[in-house]
């Protein structure tokens, strides 16, 4: 087997303080999680962020470990770099405690690497007085996908989430939660949503950990999503574009707003409501891109309106492209 560097695992130095591991843990955590990630090896990743996690969260398990890794690097119990020949030195946990054995919380995932199992998942636990295992359950991620609106608004939903939860016989076995959630009005893509206690079970009496359900948007048939700025198309007649018009547009707040389209106004001019994007401190804008769109020539009177305007208003589109040496 090979030493694990659970450090480089969560991307932090040795000196890290307990915040900085909870932080690089719930950061890679986000991406990794089965749930909401997209990475072929986010499972794995998981289960090695897990480890990692158990082992430096823990006081007793981290001084075990840090005084084990100092073994390991004046060359105690290593093989040839990366021959998988490690295995602890005899009696590299002298003087420590920690707790050990079957059954014993979240750090004996059956899942957990043999190193893993080598250091911490055999025999019974040190020292000369046995104590309950404590531990505060794990957090979960997973993501909730709403609407435009309903991020503006806010909206209560209810969504199903498999969880591992001891049968009756103290089997671990799948089972469906239901949760109803409240989203706050003004949440934006990538948003965390807390659900304080809705984690794994704690341990020895310990908190449950939360869940943290990250926000997505919906794709929508008028707007697209820009951080906190909303975009959409709008289609004026040609009329319009060149003599200039008030039309109305609907708002993603509800309701429908007049906007002034300028006199020659070209495909592709982007217009601007103030605050009418996404709530936020400053809240998002809403743009709006102009589209030309012709009517049909599928009329005699048609045929002859689009006759009589190429006389009276001559017009070359393409007047540049003899000038740009093509």
């Amino acid at each position: 087997m090979d030493f694990k560097d659970y450090y480089k695992t969560l991307g932090i130095d040795p000196g890290a303080s307990e915040e900085d591991v909870r932080k690089a843990y719930r950061k890679l955590a986000r991406k990794y999680h089965p749930d909401v990630s997209k990475e072929p090896d986010a499972q794995a990743r998981m289960r090695d962020l897990n480890e990692a996690n158990d082992v430096l969260r823990d006081k007793e398990k981290r001084a075990a470990y840090d005084a084990l890794a100092a073994r390991v690097a004046q060359g105690y119990g290593a093989g040839p770099e990366g021959s998988g020949n490690y295995q602890p030195p005899p009696g590299w946990d002298s003087g420590f405690e920690f707790h050990r054995g079957p059954a014993q919380g979240p750090a004996d995932h059956a899942d957990f690497s043999e190193f893993f199992s080598s250091v911490f998942g055999k025999g019974e636990h040190r020292g000369a007085q046995s104590r309950q295992y404590r531990a505060r359950g794990e957090d979960h991620h997973a993501a909730i996908e709403i609407s435009i609106e309903d991020a503006i608004k806010g909206v209560e939903r209810e969504i199903v989430l498999r969880a591992i939860e001891a049968d009756a016989k103290g089997q671990p076995a799948i089972v469906n939660r239901t949760l109803s959630v409240k989203i706050p009005a003004g949440v934006h893509p990538g948003q965390f949503i807390r659900l304080g206690g809705q984690g794994m079970p704690g341990q020895g009496g310990e908190a449950a950990g939360d869940l943290y359900l990250e926000v997505r948007l919906a794709p929508h048939k008028l707007y697209r999503v820009d951080g906190r700025d909303l975009y959409m198309t709008l289609p004026v007649t040609p009329s319009e574009a060149a003599l200039g018009a008030q039309v109305q547009v609907p708002t993603p707040g509800g309701g429908v707003v007049e906007v002034t389209v300028p006199p020659n106004a070209r495909s592709g001019l982007k217009l601007r409501l103030k605050g009418r994007g996404l709530p936020g401190a400053p809240p998002g804008h809403l743009y709006l891109l102009l589209e030309i769109a012709l009517p049909p020539a599928n009329t005699e009177a048609a045929r002859q309106a689009y006759e009589q305007l190429a006389k009276a208003a001559p017009f070359d589109p393409r007047q540049h492209l003899a000038t740009s040496g093509v």
